[in-house]
């Protein structure tokens, strides 16, 4: 055993290079469009090759090799967006400070300026995109390319502003937009506190994988929704909690432990009912 050890110690170190490669290939590419597209050029080659192997089909393996080489460069240009994240999650990682600290910098600013909102009672509705884009979204709006700020958050959002009526997309810790239109979720909402923002959120989120936040105008709550799942009331230390678990150490809605002011949509409070939504796209205060 000793021997085998010794002789084979950098196959081991191989094997567990390879499975930590294909580990954070993964996590780059689950939940997103990418992901799909990717297990289905898989499967298409994976059949291929095998047919080709079994029936000896000369012609189709001579392609396949032929087009490795092509298919290669395609998948760069194809999954640019995946890649590009999971280059990001790989900066994120604690070996890398320097990226971690950008990103805490940010989380730290990006609370302040909700806490402030939600101390003021002025409505905010944010997007963070993530893998997914919001290109779609943020063609419906104002663009903009602004360093994210609480000043730049409370002067958006002022009932008087030209651009409060409608939410913000911040896109790789820069504001890309403000006054962008979302969907709202097609889900029957029974609770009557629950408004156009918020459903608005949710309907985002249902699409996408992006995650809102919301501040009430009427009450200052803050609520943040990931997955089509809304958090409501959050208090500051939770919304600051909440928004760690999730960018910094990557826990999902499922994955982080519930609070009392989490509910499923579902299980909101019955006291009324709220005409569905059909088929509009609307952000209002």
């Amino acid at each position: 055993m000793w021997n085998f050890l010794i002789g084979h110690w950098r196959d081991g170190i191989e094997i567990l290079l390879l499975a930590t490669c294909i580990y954070q290939i993964y996590r780059a590419f689950r939940a997103t469009r990418g992901a799909q597209i990717l297990v289905g050029l898989a499967t298409i080659l994976i059949v291929l090759t095998l047919v080709s192997q079994i029936f000896k089909f000369e012609v189709i393996q001579w392609i396949i090799t032929r087009a490795a080489a092509v298919l290669a460069f395609a998948l760069i240009v194809i999954f640019q967006p995946e890649l590009r994240t999971g280059l990001a999650r790989l900066g994120s990682n604690r070996l890398f400070s320097l990226y971690g600290r950008r990103k805490m910098d940010f989380l730290e600013r990006f609370a302040d300026a909700v806490v402030n909102l939600s101390k003021k009672r002025i409505g905010a509705l944010f997007a963070i995109q993530r893998d997914i884009s919001l290109k779609e979204q943020l063609e419906t709006g104002v663009t903009l390319d602004a360093r994210f700020s609480p000043e730049l958050a409370m002067a958006i959002f002022h009932p008087k502003a030209p651009l409060h009526d409608g939410g913000v997309i911040v896109t790789d810790e820069r504001v890309a937009g403000a006054a962008c239109v979302f969907p709202l979720t097609e889900r029957e909402m029974q609770d009557r506190s629950t408004g156009l923002r918020h459903r608005a959120a949710i309907g985002l989120t249902e699409r996408t994988d992006a995650v809102a936040v919301v501040v009430s105008e009427e009450t200052g709550g803050i609520s943040i929704c990931e997955n089509g799942q809304l958090a409501r009331n959050l208090t500051e230390q939770q919304f600051r909690e909440r928004l760690a678990d999730i960018f910094l150490t990557g826990k999902s809605t499922h994955e982080i432990q519930p609070v009392e002011q989490i509910q499923p949509v579902e299980q909101l409070d019955r006291k009324g009912s709220v005409p569905a939504s059909g088929d509009r796209d609307l952000v209002s205060h």
